[in-house]
């Protein structure tokens, strides 16, 4: 989710698909079945392992419950709506942008969610005249009364992040296979990672220094150091002076929406957006360099030219995304979307689908909502091919695609907006499901 390139006047140029990578031109006809409505931005739905129920963040700052039947329940989870920074009405990327449960939630009750609050400067009065706001991961309990309500008072704040500028937030957050708190992280904001806030010489993303940009990978079933978590000590750069331990991977500019596959070798995809000309789908590994802003979707870039990719540039040591696609803002001819939002490698009952990786993008148009499904498909040389999904069930456009979730029997999800802002209650999920 990352429309403010378009808000902020950038011009933005397409590409041709990077390392062998093909968009292929078929269809795949799906229908959008409504799952629940009256939600307000929703961001992220999770189904904790074992429970029967789902949990879907607003987000202007709640988290709501739908039970066992499909039925939105009227009292939320959890509201946090005093903690989250003032939005602004017609578009914004802050928020309740985060949730996942601990893998022993069932029996502990620990939840965490990843949210946009005010600064927290502490004195320093650089950050208090031109930074934004603060980007927070903080753990609370269920209540020990209702299992449907959290303990308010239980926060735990596990990570602050000072952010420069309103956008490219990430905030993504899930436990892996190995028990350990991943957080996704944006370049700090504005564009082309450069600006207030950023590596004035490579960028944030480049920077081992900055949690910006950035895969983060931690425990949080110790506290170590003064801080509310701990560092696996396979983490990728531990004991490296010139780089904070949390870092799993980087070079990322706003991963939106991430996800482990959960069958198989267990893949962590991530939808990065990226500045001017190309859209991706990465899979994260442990010390991976994402290539941003040495990169656009595997294309050298130039982050004072940003529209002008050089023809030869250093990759040493860069992981190319396994899919892109180009930006309709620029170039309208064979371009996908103008956003890219992550989603979930299908293990659901449809055995057609099983392994392809159901993705989207916010919308065709800022203007009118026109919002896109893909199916990314891996094909026997490893390369990825790249379907666009015609939703055979409605008349007009689709919503806005803000977010994909995923339930315990490895179906998909939809979640959708009618409004560019976080506004009022008027947003539905859907299931995606076969036409036919």
């Amino acid at each position: 989710m990352n429309v403010s390139k378009i808000l902020l006047g950038l011009a933005l140029t397409t590409g041709v698909a990077a390392s062998g990578i093909t968009a292929a031109n078929a269809e795949m006809n799906i229908k959008l079945e409504p799952y629940v409505t009256a939600v307000n931005s929703p961001l992220a739905m999770v189904q904790p392992a074992g429970d029967d129920r789902k949990f879907v963040i607003e987000q202007f700052g709640r988290v709501k419950i739908i039970d066992k039947d499909g039925k939105l329940l009227p009292t939320p989870f959890l509201d946090i709506r005093n903690r989250i920074i003032t939005q602004f009405h017609d578009f914004d990327e802050r928020g309740l942008l985060g949730l996942t449960f601990h893998p022993d939630f069932a029996n502990n009750g620990k939840f965490y969610v990843a949210y946009s609050t005010q600064k927290n400067v502490q004195g320093d009065l650089g950050k208090m005249f031109w930074w934004d706001h603060n980007n927070t991961v903080e753990e609370f309990t269920v209540s020990t009364d209702d299992p449907n309500v959290a303990n308010i008072n239980s926060g735990r704040i596990i990570t602050e992040m000072d952010w420069p500028q309103f956008n490219h937030n990430g905030h993504w957050i899930g436990f892996g296979p190995d028990g350990m708190l991943y957080i996704s992280t944006g370049d700090g904001g504005y564009a082309n990672d450069w600006g207030i806030g950023h590596n004035v010489t490579e960028g944030n993303g480049q920077d081992l220094s900055t949690l910006l940009g950035k895969m983060l990978r931690i425990d949080v079933n110790k506290s170590e150091n003064g801080k509310n978590y701990g560092i696996p000590a396979d983490n990728p750069f531990v004991g490296n002076s010139d780089a904070r331990p949390e870092i799993f991977a980087y070079g990322l500019r706003n991963p939106w929406r991430c996800s482990f596959d959960m069958k198989g070798a267990n893949e962590l995809y991530c939808a990065d957006v990226q500045q001017n000309s190309f859209e991706e789908v990465d899979i994260i590994a442990k010390g991976d360099n994402l290539g941003w802003r040495k990169t656009e979707g595997g294309r050298c870039f130039d982050y004072q030219k940003p529209d002008n990719h050089p023809a030869t540039c250093d990759k040493t040591g860069l992981v190319d995304p396994i899919i892109t696609y180009k930006n309709c803002t620029a170039q309208p001819d064979g371009c996908a979307g103008i956003s890219i939002t992550g989603g979930y490698v299908y293990r659901g009952s449809h055995a057609a689908w099983d392994g392809k990786y159901i993705f989207g993008d916010w919308s065709k148009s800022f203007a009118s909502m026109d919002g896109q499904i893909f199916f990314g498909t891996k094909g026997a040389d490893g390369s990825w091919e790249m379907e666009k999904a015609n939703v055979t069930n409605m008349e007009g456009k689709t919503p806005y695609i803000l977010a994909f979730a995923q339930d315990s029997a490895g179906e998909v999800y939809a979640l959708t907006s009618i409004t560019t802002g976080p506004n009022g209650a008027l947003d539905t999920i859907y299931k995606v499901v076969p036409a036919n």
